[in-house]
């Protein structure tokens, strides 16, 4: 019998690009390979771009020219391009690295078997009519006690700095029952804890009985799948914020108290500027209506430093808006333009100015979250096990507030969701005690 074909794959970027190269894995499965976590031995090797952050296709032209030895020592080595970068770049990626065999777009990797198959250089950038989620292999792999399930591409936001609008195309919600099929086969087996996704994930406008549900009422619905304990959701846009959904936070022990609201800046003239079609009072004021929902959740959010245009001023309302909120956790990111957005056309921020503002932001930033992880200490939390700790009788997992959470368990398993008195705290993770 001969030996199963080997797949690489490395995955950059968000949460939704590990659930694309986890169902990549699974379409490829479906033709016999396996995978590996050596390039040196694969048979295929994936690269699932993002094109989100700096230097996105620098960092893959480098990972693909270090790639070049194994390809020139075996040039049936198959090597593709898949994401965001594969949409944005395409043939040009081909152009200038002759030893990529496929480029393909997150809107057709369900094609990616037959790209394998086929003869020469293949492209796939098309944005398909027909569902891809639906052409994909069912999920058949023991799984761990959590997944991502995307429900959600796409955005129609156009936010001036951003790529996704191009890159993976218009808002696209997937319809309700194929969301709750895949979440019940995930239950089934194994999963207790399952992430909600997509680029602009509280839009969500899926197809069910009795017309387009919203991201609540799906929610409300995976909340009666039995053995689902925990629901989260990312990334949000804070004008979709409806009623409902911040509601469900006080309504629904599942959905846990944790939520990333990214509002970028904290001056309105950037806002505008980066046509986010919101104020920093709105934004104020939905936190006050999702805090008297659910007064123990844990907030946080995705700033930029050195947007085109920003002086000292709307920098120091960024800061402003920071200190008011008070975020456990927060993601911090100086400008950088994306070829193709609005912003992109604008001049920057001098490089010196920017660095020093990101440093002042990224310090109060980790105050915070050092604050709240300190006001943790002494409190009751859940924590699902998602594996053993470093140390010998130690598991770790994620506590209901989304802080990794080490727990001296010998008896623990993975996949239990266990009561935790936390005791300490440390630079990134809780330490705890398990109640009996």
């Amino acid at each position: 019998m001969s030996e199963p074909k080997k797949l690489f794959i490395k995955t950059y970027g968000c949460q939704m690009n590990v659930y694309d190269s986890e169902r990549m894995v699974e379409a490829m499965g479906a033709e016999g390979y396996v995978t590996t976590d050596r390039a040196e031995e694969a048979d295929m090797v994936l690269l699932n771009t993002c094109h989100i952050r700096e230097k996105a296709s620098e960092k893959l032209y480098s990972d693909l020219g270090r790639l070049r030895p194994l390809k020139d020592a075996r040039p049936d080595l198959k090597i593709g391009v898949a994401g965001c970068v594969a949409q944005a770049e395409g043939e040009e990626i081909q152009r200038r690295m002759p030893l990529v065999d496929i480029v393909v777009g997150p809107q057709a990797y369900h094609r990616l078997p037959k790209l394998a198959l086929a003869k020469g250089p293949q492209v796939d950038t098309e944005f398909p009519e027909e569902d891809k989620f639906e052409h994909l292999p069912e999920r058949k792999a023991k799984r761990g006690p959590t997944a991502f399930l995307t429900v959600q591409e796409g955005c129609d936001k156009f936010c001036a700095f951003c790529v996704v609008p191009y890159t993976r195309g218009a808002e696209v919600s997937r319809p309700v029952e194929r969301i709750l099929r895949e979440a019940r086969d995930l239950v089934s087996r194994g999963v207790r804890e399952i992430t909600l996704l997509g680029q602009n994930v509280n839009g969500y406008h899926g197809a069910g009985a009795g017309g387009a549900w919203t991201l609540s009422r799906l929610i409300r619905a995976l909340a009666e799948v039995e053995g689902l304990d925990r629901i989260r959701y990312t990334t949000s846009h804070p004008n979709d914020m409806d009623d409902d959904l911040i509601a469900a936070h006080g309504d629904l022990p599942q959905l846990m108290p944790y939520l990333h609201l990214p509002v970028q800046s904290g001056s309105d003239r950037i806002l505008k500027a980066m046509n986010r079609k919101h104020t920093r009072d709105d934004y104020f004021r939905l936190i006050d209506r999702i805090r008297a929902a659910r007064p123990d959740i844990l907030l946080s959010s995705d700033f930029i430093v050195g947007f085109p245009g920003e002086s000292d001023r709307d920098f120091d309302d960024t800061m402003d808006l920071v200190r008011q909120v008070g975020y456990g956790a927060s993601f911090s990111f100086k400008y950088s333009a994306r070829p193709g957005t609005p912003a992109a056309e604008k001049a920057e921020v001098e490089t010196e100015v920017a660095d020093a503002r990101l440093q002042t932001l990224q310090a109060l930033i980790t105050q915070q979250q050092k604050a709240a992880q300190v006001a943790m200490i002494g409190r009751e939390v859940g924590v699902l096990y998602e594996k053993p700790g470093r140390l010998p009788g130690q598991m770790v997992g994620k506590s209901d507030h989304l802080h990794a959470v080490h727990v001296e368990d010998p008896a623990g398993k993975v996949g239990e969701l266990v009561r935790v008195r936390v005791s300490a705290s440390a630079a990134n993770s809780l330490a705890g005690v398990r109640i009996s």
